[in-house]
């Protein structure tokens, strides 16, 4: 309860913030309409000339597109703000700001985690879900509670995934505390708005294993249209609990390599 009081308390103090500049709203809204155009447009175009690529239809891409939405909406939402602020040459690792964090009566991690938000991001979590629904009247069927439980849990571990990596990457900024790694991830996510089977086989396995950015929007779509089995969701939870884990472990480590600016 202490955490989630915690995690209310750094929400408001994000929409005050907010409130103080509202002409962001107007721009944020511009530019989630223009991701999301660009994304759509992308798959009229590609299934104008084809009815299926490796097995999927427009309807299934559309909703892993939905998922890529949805996932990279909650990373701007509270993953990525606050992991971000660690590096950079203006980071809080770089400049010694991280002190302040170290000092709180709170788990490291989870400060790092979760302080800042940026609530201008709902408007993107708003158009994934909005995706998402679309894909689900196209595929014509009916969204069984089965389904939907399925879909739920395979978001789950794909967001997990998502915060596991990037909290991975962020960990190494105390070796190289002016470099953002997150940078180098963000790439490899871009590919994940398309089926991992349009990639060459050397780049699926780093899709699929190494960096799995692949998985986290696969998964959830097939579980969306009925197609992913009880083994996969066991498989992708596992995955992402693996990868919690060892980021977790990579982090910890790191936090004992930093020198404090007061040292």
């Amino acid at each position: 309860m202490r955490y989630l009081k915690l995690i209310k308390h750094f929400i408001v103090i994000a929409f005050q913030d907010v409130l103080a500049y509202r002409m962001n709203f107007w721009i944020s809204l511009l530019y989630s309409l223009l991701n999301l155009g660009t994304g759509v447009l992308g798959l009229v175009i590609l299934f104008s000339h084809v009815e299926t690529v490796q097995g999927w239809t427009l309807a299934s891409t559309l909703a892993l597109l939905g998922v890529y939405l949805t996932l990279g909406a909650l990373r701007g939402l509270f993953i990525g703000p606050s992991l971000e602020a660690l590096a950079g040459m203006d980071g809080e690792v770089w400049t010694g700001r991280f002190d302040f964090t170290l000092l709180r009566p709170v788990d490291v991690q989870f400060l790092a985690s979760f302080r800042y938000w940026r609530p201008l991001a709902l408007l993107d979590l708003a158009l994934g879900l909005g995706v998402l629904g679309a894909a689900v009247v196209q595929l014509g069927q009916t969204l069984t509670l089965a389904n939907l439980l399925a879909f739920l849990v395979a978001l789950a571990a794909g967001l997990l995934t998502l915060y596991a990596i990037l909290l991975a990457f962020s960990a190494l900024v105390f070796w190289s505390p002016g470099f953002l790694f997150t940078w180098l991830f963000d790439a490899l996510f871009q590919m994940a708005r398309y089926p991992i089977g349009l990639y060459p086989g050397w780049l699926r396995l780093v899709l699929t294993w190494i960096v799995p950015v692949g998985v986290m929007t696969t998964v959830p779509a097939q579980a969306l249209s009925g197609l992913a089995a009880p083994p996969i969701l066991l498989g992708s939870l596992a995955v992402a609990l693996a990868f919690f884990t060892v980021a977790t472990l990579l982090f910890r480590t790191g936090l004992r390599r930093y020198a404090s600016a007061s040292s």
